[in-house]
């Protein structure tokens, strides 16, 4: 709506407000931010801005909307109200030119620091795609339980002729492989078919392109670019969240491959239903193909990298440390990995040997923070759950076996496992006294010495809790 629209007076007044805003908050941010907004509506006791995007809006709403508001109020004080809706979609349902500053604003960077050395050209591949890390192959990847899913989908899609599943989409949490399979997914097509076309990023890059080609005017090189590609991966698809103009320009790239049947694989730290920041129509797409997700890590896998790696990098570490490690380090991969560069390359430059006393020395600081503080109620519930007993039953006064069993596995993992003191265990217990739990102790410790089969149960509750 524009000043004539909206009256004269209410023109003067809206341009003194957008000139006290420009001042106060600087020009970056008022481009930014609020050069955007036109007036939508106007009522009787107040009016009703627009901006481009939802994003936008509620940004606008709990950063300045009060400022707006008695800025306004001072040159008009029957204003009482100020409203903020969202005036549409950031781009064309085509897909069309959408404004830079607009999709930057989402974005919260400034479209100034984009830059586009290229001039007008078309781009090309090389200047797109990020680079490859040669580690980060199939062979060099250690498949156990968590990964399995995953790992399976992804030789599916290198070895099949035709696309088998449109998207594949892997997700997990921090450090625990999906960035390793989405190289060797690219390594091996360009292995394999050196002539397709591969365009490996990162959302966030995505994004800076298409913010580029907006600035640029230079939108036709990016559609061309990215809709004429045999593979399209795309890591860390949540960097996405509440950027409307770039979902909808991943939409409508993400419609045209699948139409021509090109491979899409995906990354994100969630599966497509619990992204809730993107587009319903955008989730409900990203879960048409195969989602694969990686779960955390169990010691069996973690051993297992420690002594792949360790064959790869031809050093000889002592089983003890790499047990200790994959006990101890249970965060995700990436810190494991740094765990045993760092004790390799200690021992190697103070020309020492790797030994648990050692190993414990270096990595002081990352084992305290891979310490976590297991409840006597967190291993109540697991032992109970195990055994097929109620929870309730660990402090009651039953004594048939097949619940005093398990109570008594669950004192010994307690006081294995806690700062707890035996008194305070028994309390926890149904307030038995500390010589019951003594005695629960000794009889486990005799058990696991003379039945294997209930000494690896014992270890696999551990193993649970701890991780």
């Amino acid at each position: 709506m524009t000043g004539k629209d909206i009256g004269d007076g209410l023109a003067a007044e809206w341009s003194h407000v957008r000139k006290e805003l420009e001042t106060e908050l600087g020009a970056a941010i008022f481009k930014s931010w609020l050069s955007p907004l036109e007036v939508e509506s106007v009522k009787s006791e107040g009016v009703t801005l627009s901006v481009p995007t939802r994003f936008m809006r509620d940004w606008i709403q709990s950063k300045y909307a009060g400022r707006i508001r008695d800025l306004w109020a001072a040159k008009n004080p029957s204003l009482r109200n100020v409203d903020f809706v969202v005036r549409g979609l950031a781009s064309k349902p085509d897909g069309g030119e959408v404004n830079a500053e607009r999709v930057a604003a989402e974005a919260g960077i400034a479209v100034e620091s984009v830059t586009h050395p290229a001039g007008n050209r078309a781009w090309t591949l090389e200047e797109v795609v990020a680079p490859l890390d040669p580690r980060f192959t199939f062979d060099n990847f250690v498949v156990g339980k968590p990964n399995e899913l995953a790992h399976a989908a992804a030789r599916r899609v290198v070895e099949a002729d035709e696309v088998p599943f449109n998207p594949l989409f892997l997700y997990g949490g921090v450090g625990l492989g999906k960035t390793h399979l989405m190289h060797a997914i690219a390594w091996h097509i360009r292995e394999r078919a050196p002539k397709r076309k591969v365009v490996y990023l990162s959302a966030e890059k995505f994004m800076y392109l298409f913010i580029r080609a907006l600035r640029f005017k230079n939108t036709m090189a990016f559609k061309d670019l990215f809709r004429s590609v045999d593979v399209l991966m795309i890591d860390d698809v949540q960097f996405m969240a509440d950027k409307e103009a770039t979902q909808e320009e991943f939409f409508h790239t993400f419609n045209a491959l699948v139409d021509q049947k090109r491979q899409i694989i995906i990354s994100a730290d969630k599966s497509p239903s619990d992204l809730d920041r993107l587009e319903e129509r955008l989730r409900s797409r990203l879960g048409w193909g195969l989602v694969a997700d990686i779960h955390a890590t169990t010691y069996e896998l973690r051993l297992g990298i420690l002594h792949s790696k360790a064959e790869q990098m031809g050093i000889a570490v002592p089983a003890k440390v790499m047990e200790f490690l994959a006990h101890r380090i249970t965060s995700n991969i990436r810190e494991l990995e740094g765990a045993r560069t760092r004790g390799i390359a200690h021992a190697t430059l103070v020309g020492r040997d790797i030994t648990l006393e050692t190993t414990q020395e270096v990595l002081r600081d990352l084992l305290r923070a891979n310490e976590r503080r297991v409840t006597i109620e967190e291993i109540q519930k697991q032992v109970a759950q195990h055994f097929n007993v109620r929870v309730a039953d660990m402090h009651s006064d039953r004594r048939s076996r097949v619940v005093a069993r398990p109570r008594q596995v669950a004192m010994y993992l307690a006081k294995q496992l806690t700062q707890r003191s035996l008194p305070e265990i028994g309390r926890k217990f149904g307030g038995r006294d500390h010589t019951t739990v003594m005695h629960a102790v000794r009889k486990i410790e005799e058990l696991r010495g003379s039945d294997p089969n209930f000494s690896e149960d014992v270890d696999l509750l551990r193993r649970m809790l701890e991780s």
